[in-house]
C-alpha cells in the first residue's frame, strides 16, 4: 500500500500512527523490529523483539523483557540503542536512535504483569533458567509461581532520532527527524 505523504509533517504524524498500530495489530511489520545495543565487550550486539507500547506524547517506544536478559545489562551498561523497523507494504524502514530507561519494579509494572501473568506469554518471564541457558526440554520449562513478578522487565525507550526512507520507483525519499527538527536527507 503506497502511501502518498508529501511534509514532513504528514510522515511524522504517519510514522506514530504505524508504530501505535503495531502495538494492537499482530500482523503489522513494524510488530517485531530489531533492536541493537552495544554489548559488556563493546560489540554490537542485535535481536528482534516485540513492541508492545507506544506513547506518542512522550515519544516513548516500550518493550518487555526477561531481567536476565543480556540486553538489560546492554542498557544498563550503554542506554543509547538503535530500533530498525522494516515495512515492505510501506515499502518503509526507520531507524530510530533511542536512550533505554529499564523498569524492574514499580508500579507501572506490577499493574502490567497483573494483567498479563496468565497468559501464555508469561512464561518468558518466568522460567528458573536465564534467557540463552542450555535446559533439556524445550516445550517443559521449569516455571516459577505465576503469581511472582519473576523476571519480567519493562524496557522504556526515548526516541531521541528518527530516520526514515522510503523505497520507491519514482525515487527514493529520506530524512531525519529530531523533535520538532527535521532535514531531508540523500536516500
Amino acid at each position: 500500500m503506497k502511501i502518498e505523504l508529501e511534509t514532513i509533517e504528514e510522515i511524522q504524524d504517519q510514522i506514530w500512527r504505524e508504530l501505535s498500530r503495531a502495538c494492537k495489530d499482530r500482523h503489522h511489520q513494524w510488530r517485531t523490529p530489531v533492536l541493537a545495543s552495544v554489548s559488556q565487550d563493546g560489540q554490537v550486539n542485535a535481536r528482534t523483539v516485540v513492541l508492545r507500547a507506544v506513547d506518542i506524547q512522550k515519544q516513548e517506544l516500550t518493550i518487555f523483557t526477561d531481567a536476565r536478559s543480556p540486553k538489560v545489562l546492554e542498557c544498563e551498561l550503554h542506554p543509547d540503542a538503535i530500533f530498525v523497523f522494516w515495512s515492505k507494504k510501506l515499502n518503509w524502514q526507520l531507524r530510530i536512535q533511542v536512550q533505554v530507561r529499564i523498569l524492574k519494579h514499580g508500579d507501572e509494572l506490577v499493574s502490567i504483569w497483573n494483567r498479563i501473568k496468565n497468559s501464555n506469554g508469561a512464561q518468558d518471564y518466568m522460567s528458573r533458567n536465564a534467557p540463552g541457558s542450555p535446559i533439556t526440554e524445550p516445550s517443559n520449562p521449569d516455571l516459577e509461581d505465576p503469581s511472582a513478578l519473576s523476571y519480567f522487565t519493562i524496557l522504556k525507550a526515548q526516541v531521541k532520532e528518527i530516520d526514515w526512507l522510503e523505497l520507491s520507483q519514482s525515487g527514493h525519499r529520506r530524512a531525519k527527524i529530531t523533535g520538532s527538527h527535521w532535514c531531508w536527507l540523500t536516500p
